[in-house]
């Protein structure tokens, strides 16, 4: 059974801490530090475990917020000493976002340094909500520095729609201000942030899908294979969703001249179970086609009207007058990110984000009633 992840935090942790901040500070109170964190942490889950510490930091460091930052800084590993790295550096990430708010400039060095020993990512939002200017200003001198890492932290930190992070809404409304940093990024070496770039794009794209269309077809002319994948990865969403312009930056154009059979091999699921289906393929025209097909499941809702989800296909290049045909076999089982209705579904192919075909088939309710956390169907 895997560990829990609160356990990336514990005692140990504070104890590390402790160690860490009084070889820094020779006022620090390592035992009375250590008597506000011990008592409480094993009750806490992850996040609290960070809040946990980064309260006791706030009570035994000095209020001065440049004494404090040079203070956490000292705890870093250096060239010639260990220090503190990786989930230890939660706290001070959280530290930082709640008590350096009015030291922009400091807070942002401090979680520049701290970045290459556990990532920065969540710290420097705040700072960006409410000074977006001045801190996107100095976020984009660190797309230059030398520690990939930093790079990095350029491009996800300013991410308008980071996972797990606070939104930026000013972004999320009018994304311009970041484009100039995932430029300066588009052919890092580094893949890793390379695809940090593709992430920050894919963001965009949710709210300003022509944007990024416009940002990829931009940069495609004469692209390296490593930027195509990132304008690529940037484009998925938008791909997904069948945007003309998008689709057409990588070949894939609307089609007049293809056909498309769609033959279901049962049209009735008993749930859990599988949907299999055929699609057939026929180049009608005198040009080679490039076709992208994907296809969509609609799944009946509680209240019987029906919601889309596309899956992903295959790319397939057809020659004049070819017929190409593939089968596929969708499972619908539980899971814990949907509940299924029995009912009518639906099924439709796509070429190129444009739909071609359908057919309908119906979800049954199992013969046994399901139980345990799997169990993601419902009868009305």
């Amino acid at each position: 059974m895997a560990e829990p992840l609160k356990h990336l935090i514990g005692p140990n942790t504070a104890r590390d801490t402790a160690e860490a901040v009084a070889r820094a500070s020779e006022t620090f109170d390592r035992a009375a530090f250590l008597a506000d964190i011990l008592p409480v942490i094993d009750d806490l889950e992850l996040m609290q475990r960070g809040q946990c510490i980064a309260d006791a930091l706030h009570r035994h460091l000095p209020d001065d917020f440049e004494q404090a930052a040079s203070v956490l800084h000292s705890c870093l590993p250096g060239p010639e000493q260990g220090g503190l790295s990786g989930w230890a550096l939660l706290s001070f990430n959280q530290y930082i976002a709640a008590h350096g708010r009015r030291d922009l400039v400091t807070s942002l060095g401090l979680l520049k340094a701290l970045t290459p020993h556990f990532t920065g990512e969540f710290g420097i939002r705040p700072f960006i909500a409410e000074e977006q200017d001045r801190a996107l200003a100095i976020i984009a001198g660190w797309a230059n520095d030398p520690n990939h890492h930093v790079r990095r932290l350029a491009s996800e930190g300013t991410r308008p729609r980071l996972p797990w992070a606070m939104r930026l809404p000013r972004l999320v409304r009018e994304p311009s201000p970041i484009l100039p940093i995932l430029e300066a990024l588009i052919d890092d070496p580094e893949d890793y942030v390379r695809r940090s770039v593709a992430n920050s794009l894919n963001d965009i794209a949710k709210d300003h899908p022509d944007l990024v269309a416009d940002f990829v077809e931009r940069h495609r002319a004469g692209a390296s294979k490593d930027r195509l994948w990132l304008l690529k990865h940037a484009s998925r969403t938008l791909i997904k969703k069948g945007h003309a312009k998008a689709l057409a930056n990588f070949g894939f154009e609307p089609l007049s001249d293809v056909t498309v059979t769609l033959a279901l091999a049962n049209d009735r699921v008993s749930f859990p179970g599988e949907l299999g289906f055929e699609v057939r393929l026929r180049n009608n025209g005198i040009e080679v086609r490039t076709v992208l097909v994907d296809y969509a499941i609609h799944h009946q809702k509680k209240d019987g009207s029906l919601s889309p989800k596309v899956f992903k296909g295959k790319s397939l290049t057809i020659r004049p007058g070819e017929s190409l045909a593939f089968a596929k076999r969708h499972t619908l089982r539980p899971i814990t990110t949907r509940v299924y209705h029995p009912g009518v579904h639906r099924l439709e192919v796509m070429l190129n984000g444009v739909v071609q075909a359908g057919a309908d088939f119906e979800l049954t309710a199992p013969q046994t009633p399901m139980t345990g956390s799997g169990a993601t169907i419902e009868t009305r």
